[in-house]
């Protein structure tokens, strides 16, 4: 069973193994509504089966890891649900926004997730829709809030569990754990 092979190395001896962070990278990953800031080529960064093996402990923990964004992003995107963490990334980016630029960054990522015909629909309560269309006729850094609880909670309820059980997860794992006894 391959839950027994967690417990088995000891992590604090394990090597770290490069990883990029930068989306293109890991079977291009789009992130198109992120600052072209944010956009840029991201650090490569250390990733070891310890921190990966601490993504387990909570979808926060996992999303708070840009390589951690990036390996969801690609399950979501396997189970064709990739909206989901476009969407939660879009409105973390959204919120670090200056004043000036909101009205235009939120009629974005109002028309490419929540507007009713959006091609990345994320799957909302239509009282939450229409919530969130009224508020981004006067945007704030929060309009997107209430619409973005609701699709973290639903990646926490029902793609995290999937993703912890998923070939992508374990096999990163696997591997470097393997890496480790080399």
């Amino acid at each position: 069973m391959r839950a027994a092979a967690f417990s088995t190395p000891r992590l604090d001896k394990m090597p770290r193994m490069f990883f990029s962070a930068n989306p293109k990278d890991l079977k291009e990953t789009d992130h198109s509504l992120l600052d072209d800031k944010t956009q840029k080529k991201r650090p490569k960064t250390l990733l070891s089966a310890a921190e990966v093996m601490q993504w387990s402990q909570s979808l926060e923990k996992l999303l708070s890891s840009q390589t951690g964004q990036d390996v969801f992003g690609n399950f979501l995107k396997s189970e064709f649900s990739e909206e989901n963490i476009e969407f939660w990334l879009a409105c973390e980016d959204y919120k670090k926004t200056e004043s000036n630029l909101l009205h235009s960054k939120a009629e974005k990522i109002y028309k490419a997730f929540v507007h009713p015909d959006a091609a990345k629909q994320i799957n909302i309560d239509f009282h939450t829709r229409e919530s969130t269309a009224k508020k981004i006729k006067s945007p704030t850094p929060t309009c997107f809030d209430e619409a973005q609880k609701i699709i973290y909670t639903l990646m926490e309820k029902d793609s995290y569990p999937r993703f912890l059980k998923s070939d992508i997860y374990l096999n990163l794992i696997n591997d470097l754990q393997a890496s480790s006894l080399k």
